[in-house]
């Protein structure tokens, strides 16, 4: 991230600009975090388990500029307090970056997802995307300005076998997307979609770690290898700013040529 800071003007591109992002203790939300305060916004990010994670990426920044929450996205109440307490303390809302999801590392055929896995999939992918967008957008309907960024996958574009769940949440998220920006256009408020393809971060450290799995993946990416959780930060700061001011219900790729779509 030094290095993206260092080359990038980012200084004032976000200034007094407020964010919420999800899922924001690591991977790619943790860069994103990081990448929307050096870029000058004031950002709130939730956490659910990874409390030190969290407590060391608000340390990084000057006091009182990054905030983290304990929350559940899952839970409507939950996402409430968290654009809530984003609103109450910096008095506006202007980028939200619906990152928060799982992925069930393990393969499972349809007929061994268990109720219960599926829900709870849905829960975090996909209700955790609608939840916090249903509070964030009457405050940016009021500002008449809004950036939201919401974070897809490849596999809601191409499907995946064993992980139909984890395709059928990320594909919802696309629709979901496609469905709000001509909802929210006339507010002011656009609304888009990255979708990564592999990228290292701990969601995907068992392939990582087997030598033998990663190499068969990456030769299947063009570029022959995962994306940094920074490169794919990078696109999300782009579409959550107005150097993106009339792009809306757009799925940007990012995956390093690993499925061509559009």
């Amino acid at each position: 991230m030094r290095t993206l800071t260092r080359s990038l003007p980012l200084g004032a591109l976000l200034e007094g600009q407020v964010a919420v992002v999800t899922g924001g203790s690591r991977g790619i939300g943790a860069a994103t975090v990081r990448l929307l305060a050096h870029a000058g916004a004031k950002v709130v990010f939730n956490y659910h388990q990874a409390g030190g994670a969290a407590r060391t990426l608000v340390r990084e920044f000057e006091a009182g500029s990054v905030v983290a929450v304990r929350a559940d996205v899952s839970k409507m109440r939950d996402a409430a307090r968290l654009i809530g307490t984003a609103v109450k303390r910096f008095k506006r809302l202007d980028i939200l970056v619906a990152n928060a999801g799982i992925w069930p590392a393990d393969p499972l055929p349809v007929e061994r997802i268990s109720e219960r896995d599926w829900d709870e999939l849905m829960g975090v992918n996909l209700k955790g995307v609608y939840s916090v967008i249903h509070y964030a957008v009457p405050h940016m309907k009021r500002q008449k300005y809004g950036r939201i960024v919401a974070i897809s996958s490849t596999s809601g574009q191409r499907g995946e076998a064993f992980h139909t769940h984890y395709s059928a949440s990320k594909g919802g998220i696309i629709s979901f997307v496609k469905g709000l920006s001509t909802e929210l256009a006339r507010h002011g408020i656009l609304v888009n979609a990255v979708a990564p393809g592999w990228v290292d971060t701990d969601m995907c450290a068992p392939v990582v770690k087997n030598r033998r799995q990663l190499r068969a993946v990456c030769a299947g990416i063009p570029l022959g290898r995962f994306a940094t959780p920074e490169e794919i930060a990078t696109p999300i700061l782009f579409l959550a700013s107005n150097m993106a001011s009339y792009i809306t219900g757009e799925i940007l790729n990012v995956n390093g040529g690993n499925v061509l779509c559009g």
